[in-house]
């Protein structure tokens, strides 16, 4: 399989997926839409594999499609990159890139980000600091801090990343020893484990993060980082209100489970903070799609 020739028809099945439309990706490629159909054609017949499903509505993407578009999706933002790069004429960043990031989000979003980011800018340094609270970028030299809730008053630029709400969550063998939770107030009865951000009166939401309501609930231990949370609720210890994205693996696999379903904790919004009021440097902006790009897959 010539991977060159397939470079192109990759980059329109990218465009197609995300449009979720031969019509939309036509118009944004500037072609038709019988030569977009084409291409996708010639890519099936190249992979052997069917990649979308074409109905009165769009587009739908089949299962081995959406791998395709995973592996695929920033194939075409590394091309733009390079172009802008090549047509900007700019010297390749190099030095210190310095970023603040919350205690949660290593794993399977800034490493990865950082990894892709690295292959691409090999003469910047990366410095992480993991940092649960607000971090001033110019008192702590940062070139960008990744930020979640309120964001204070100050001159930065705040672009959105997206949200993380939290779930009821509890060892199977807790719930075995202590019993279940049926309703918000069989809380009171277990063991609960709040965060820093957790205080004595929760703000919950029903699963469509409406219908907020005002709880009172004592602690029966606090911890500061959510790693410690996490161990603790592994570890049998009590029900913690945790971020569902951290716990969908735990979940799938049986070490954790879900009480109070009909609850969730507040959608925390989280943010790129960066301090550039015009054009951002090229690895500022690149960093910014990498870690939108890992942090969407985290919460898929």
């Amino acid at each position: 399989m010539n991977s060159i020739k397939l470079a192109p028809l990759l980059l329109i099945f990218v465009e197609v997926a995300h449009k979720r439309s031969y019509t939309a990706a036509a118009k944004k490629l500037r072609l038709s839409k019988s030569a977009i159909s084409q291409q996708i054609k010639r890519l099936e017949e190249a992979t052997g594999q069917q990649l979308l499903i074409r109905n009165t509505r769009g587009v739908v993407l089949t299962a081995v499609g959406e791998a395709l578009l995973a592996r695929s999706e920033l194939l075409s933002e590394q091309l733009n990159m390079t172009l802008t790069e090549l047509d900007s004429a700019k010297e390749q960043p190099s030095g210190a890139f310095k970023i603040s990031i919350p205690p949660f989000f290593e794993n399977d979003i800034v490493i990865p980000a950082l990894k892709q980011f690295c292959l691409e800018f090999p003469k910047l340094k990366p410095e992480v600091v993991i940092a649960g609270e607000w971090q001033d970028l110019i008192d702590n030299q940062l070139d960008a801090a990744i930020f979640g809730g309120d964001i204070k008053d100050c001159d930065y630029r705040a672009l959105s990343i997206g949200k993380v709400s939290e779930i009821f969550c509890a060892s199977p063998r807790y719930i075995k020893q202590h019993g279940e939770l049926n309703h918000f107030a069989d809380l009171s009865d277990h063991k609960f484990i709040a965060t820093a951000w957790q205080h004595g009166t929760l703000q919950l939401f029903d699963n469509q993060q409406n219908n907020k309501q005002l709880f009172e609930v004592e602690h029966y231990a606090k911890v500061n980082t959510v790693t410690t949370a996490l161990e603790m609720i592994l570890n049998d210890v009590g029900v913690a209100l945790f971020p569902e994205f951290l716990a969908t693996s735990y979940l799938a696999n049986g070490r954790m489970v879900r009480v109070l379903p009909r609850f969730r904790g507040r959608a925390w919004h989280f943010y790129f903070l960066h301090q550039y009021k015009g054009e951002k440097p090229i690895h500022i902006t690149r960093f910014y799609q990498l870690f939108c790009h890992y942090f969407a897959k985290a919460n898929g």
